[in-house]
């Protein structure tokens, strides 16, 4: 199963459309939020079944501001991650992914890539495809293989030019 994470894409079609183009054919797409206004054109795009949050930018969005849902055996909580605080780090996330039995927890909003795979939780952030943050400043995604046998390989991307 192929995954494909993004986030923070602002209404901006052109990096999530070289995206989409390089990584096809998906089994999955999740959008962890600020999609400001592509609720319709991503999915429409993407061609596979689509997650997609509320961020702090989707403000008369009927998304939902979380999500919880089971892909390839594992147990993933959803989230913009501005109600967590994310910016100021990812304890409160992490605590409330705990608390709802979660194996992975992935958030947007930073615009920052994140990756860290503790015992009994994975915790990321693709960073933003549209407005990265981090040093270098390169768009930036994230795409998750599960094997049949639920062996998971997470890889962060980065589009050039």
């Amino acid at each position: 199963m192929k995954i494909l994470i993004i986030s923070d894409t602002h209404g901006s079609h052109k990096n999530f459309d070289r995206v989409i183009e390089k990584e096809q054919p998906l089994d999955m797409l999740i959008h962890l939020g600020d999609v400001e206004g592509d609720e319709d054109y991503i999915p429409a795009v993407a061609d596979c079944p689509v997650h997609m949050v509320r961020g702090n930018n989707d403000f008369f969005s009927d998304l939902p501001g979380e999500e919880e849902f089971i892909a390839g055996g594992y147990h993933i909580f959803t989230t913009h991650g501005h109600g967590y605080y994310v910016s100021m780090g990812e304890e409160r996330l992490k605590r409330e992914a705990r608390g709802r039995g979660a194996d992975i927890a992935m958030y947007g909003h930073t615009h920052k890539p994140f990756y860290e795979k503790e015992e009994d939780l994975i915790t990321l952030n693709p960073g933003s495809l549209c407005y990265p943050r981090q040093p270098g400043r390169k768009p930036s995604y994230m795409v998750m293989n599960i094997s049949e046998d639920r062996k998971l390989e997470i890889t962060q991307k980065y589009l050039e030019g």
